[in-house]
């Protein structure tokens, strides 16, 4: 029932995308040949704006492309990641060509090594002059390909900072080149791998031995995640796998939700507002672009400084509001609340009042604000 589920919830999210996926042809001097790319932009993309995008490189995009951005626009629209521009590489006639590798070096020879340089000399940069992207990358292989996106960590300053892996086809010593490069890394780097019991029998082999040396693994800067789901083959894993690697990419990104809340915003020492400061510094950081506080993560904090009778917290947090929010009944509904908590009940009427001439959230309407004035003129 649940696979169900999913695949309709799938199903409903591409047809809601469909209209937003270009189709173009990229002439390779790597490959010397046209590729045909499948490229899906962020809804209502801007080129004008200088919002930039996570870039997400779909190898085998014949069949994997649709799975991904089904997962990813839905994903995006809950806000539990952000918005990214897909790149789906079309491999179809070619795929064993562009993944293969020397029988003796096990590295990519000949047409893989042109598919290896076409990637990250070609294609990457063509997209970077074409589209709003953020030097945030994540490439996406399965089987053949899900082998191939490792020879990327092997570069001096891997190409991506997210690998997922789902029932990838393991070169001979992948394992052990992993094993060795991993531990090295000096920037924060996801790896998502994955099987399942009913893969094909000398893949789940290989790839649960892959696990035993990769989990093994102490470096701070690894986020590394496995999973060998029940009840799945090589081909069905892709539609558990995709939705679990992002939630994991993504993990610090997501909106305050009760946990974080217990354990983060209420305990932490320099107060809630300043939680709030550092989570999103850590986006910026960790992602390298910047996320505009949004509304849940506001009304968190405000319920932590209230039951914590931190004043401090409720003013940084006004201040936040009108300078995020100048038009919005955000911005007014925070302030108000803030010189509610302090006493000051004329200045909150005022601000109350002020923000029935604003827009509307989320969770703010013009009633919620009448609420607050007659309760306080009560």
């Amino acid at each position: 029932m649940k696979k169900l589920a999913f695949f309709l919830t799938t199903i409903f999210v591409l047809q809601s995308v469909t209209s937003q996926v270009n189709f173009e042809s990229f002439q390779s001097s790597k490959l010397g040949e046209t590729r045909d790319l499948k490229i899906l932009l962020p809804r209502g993309y801007n080129p004008e704006e200088k919002t930039e995008y996570p870039l997400v490189i779909v190898l085998d995009g014949d069949y994997l492309f649709e799975p991904v951005i089904g997962n990813i626009d839905y994903q995006s629209y809950w806000d539990d990641m952000p918005e990214c521009v897909v790149v789906g590489v079309k491999q179809a006639d070619t795929r064993t060509l562009d993944f293969s590798f020397s029988d003796e070096t096990f590295l990519p020879s000949y047409d893989g090594a042109s598919f290896f340089e076409f990637i990250g000399m070609e294609l990457i940069p063509y997209i970077e002059d074409s589209y709003s992207v953020s030097d945030f990358r994540i490439v996406i292989g399965h089987d053949l390909s899900a082998n191939f996106i490792n020879y990327y960590l092997f570069k001096e300053y891997p190409l991506f900072r997210a690998y997922i892996s789902l029932s990838p086809d393991l070169a001979p010593q992948m394992d052990i080149r992993l094993q060795e490069k991993l531990p090295s890394l000096q920037e924060d780097t996801f790896y998502y791998l994955a099987t399942a019991d009913d893969d094909i029998k000398a893949l789940h082999a290989k790839i649960v031995s892959a696990n035993d040396l990769l989990k093994t693994i102490d470096n701070p800067k690894l986020h590394y995640r496995f999973d060998n789901f029940e009840d799945a083959n090589h081909y069905s894993l892709v539609g558990l796998g995709i939705p679990k690697a992002i939630n994991e990419i993504f993990t610090l990104y997501k909106p305050i939700n009760r946990l974080e809340y217990q354990e983060k915003v209420l305990t932490y020492e320099e107060g809630p507002f300043a939680y709030l400061e550092k989570k999103y510094e850590d986006i910026k950081t960790f992602y390298g672009f910047e996320k505009k506080p949004i509304e849940n993560d506001f009304r968190a904090v405000a319920a932590a400084a209230k039951k914590l009778n931190d004043l401090e917290s409720l003013e940084s947090l006004s201040k936040m509001a009108r300078k995020e929010y100048p038009e919005s009944m955000i911005s007014a509904y925070y302030t108000g609340m803030y010189f509610e908590e302090k006493g000051n009940i004329k200045k909150a009427l005022q601000y109350y009042n002020s923000g029935l001439l604003l827009t509307p959230s989320e969770f703010i309407d013009k009633e919620m604000l009448l609420e607050k004035t007659y309760e306080l003129q009560d």
